[in-house]
């Protein structure tokens, strides 16, 4: 099992102690540092800043909006993050939600599938640097003829040579249709709230992307990076209280209540009664309550919480289940060299 620091995006202010988290994670042998986006910080320039002091860990994106760059545009800031890092980039791509493509960014949501697909084609592209670019569209056609065009556009290529045309692409996906999207066309899969009770449920949504003729990867070298609170405690109850807060956010306030990506994905796990009563609560203003309205049973789900021991065979069990590199949120050196230690040993 390897290991990911998740750095996340920023809030009010960036975080005080993320370049020490970044050089332990580092020197204690993680396997890569993740930096987000949402509609504040932006996902590539944190891993410049405090991955250009690093040696051996990954720096990737977790995710990448798509909405928030064209695909050329992204992939001019992953080739020169590879370039920078001397060939440890990973570009992690997600949809994001329409409150937040259509609200902040101006772009319609429709069809996610479909623009990720193409989104990734034009990517590749760039990063093979075999021709000059072109894309049909309908998403993001290169060259641009629609609309006001001068007619003067021409097919490029990228005038800096990249790294690796094989640069890693993940995506970051929780529906069944996305998750088999990953398996046919990236890398590998940035798992949001994975649960090791629903392995089969998973595993049956990727083996249908692996069988897609021309798929890319096979589950032999296909990677599943899950995120995960890992607690290593002996007061359980606390963790889990600690814990409930940031999912009724993710439940009741991350979407809309007719879309809500991260609801429709607990409600698939059996929570349909809790989303609901969380959302309601939530909605209403009332965010202890919608946190107390979620049981401990839906946060050890998705949480490796407990005691060193307890941890350490809870570690198992995600790995038993696919996943081959867990991906952490650290507040503080310490825990990071808790973690290395428990999944060296």
């Amino acid at each position: 099992m390897k290991l990911g620091l998740q750095l996340g995006y920023w809030g009010a202010q960036p975080p005080g102690n993320a370049g020490e988290l970044v050089a332990a994670a580092d020197r204690h042998g993680f396997d890569a540092v993740f930096a987000a986006e949402s509609w504040g910080s932006d996902a590539f320039t944190p891993l410049a800043w405090w991955g250009s002091s690093t040696s051996h860990v990954r720096l990737g994106t977790s995710v990448a909006q798509l909405s928030a760059r064209t695909p050329t545009s992204c992939a001019m800031h992953a080739l020169t993050l590879d370039h920078l890092s001397g060939g440890r980039a990973i570009l992690g791509l997600g949809v994001s939600g329409p409150q937040v493509v259509e609200g902040w960014y101006g772009q319609p949501f429709a069809r996610p599938l479909a623009r990720t697909r193409e989104y990734v084609g034009v990517i590749r592209q760039v990063l093979a640097r075999e021709a000059p670019v072109v894309a049909a569209g309908p998403h993001y056609p290169l060259p641009y003829t629609g609309a006001g065009a001068t007619g003067l556009g021409k097919p490029l290529r990228p005038i800096t040579h990249p790294l690796r045309a094989d640069l890693p692409i993940w995506l970051g996906a929780e529906g069944p249709k996305n998750v088999a999207l990953a398996a046919e066309i990236a890398d590998g899969w940035l798992a949001v709230y994975f649960s090791p009770r629903m392995a089969d449920q998973y595993n049956s949504w990727l083996d249908e992307g692996f069988a897609t003729p021309g798929a890319r990867r096979t589950r032999a070298d296909f990677e599943v990076a899950a995120g995960a609170q890992v607690i290593v405690t002996d007061d359980a109850a606390g963790a889990y209280a600690g814990i409930k807060p940031i999912l009724a956010l993710y439940l009741g306030g991350m979407g809309a209540p007719e879309l809500n990506f991260h609801a429709t994905l607990f409600r698939r796990m059996g929570y349909e009664a809790v989303v609901d009563e969380v959302g309601e609560r939530f909605r209403a203003g009332r965010r202890d309550d919608a946190a107390a309205a979620i049981p401990d049973e839906l946060v050890d789900d998705i949480a490796i919480i407990g005691t060193a021991d307890e941890v350490r065979s809870r570690i198992g069990q995600w790995e038993k289940a696919g996943v081959t590199m867990l991906v952490v949120g650290c507040g503080s050196t310490t825990e990071i060299e808790t973690l290395a230690s428990l999944v060296g040993g």
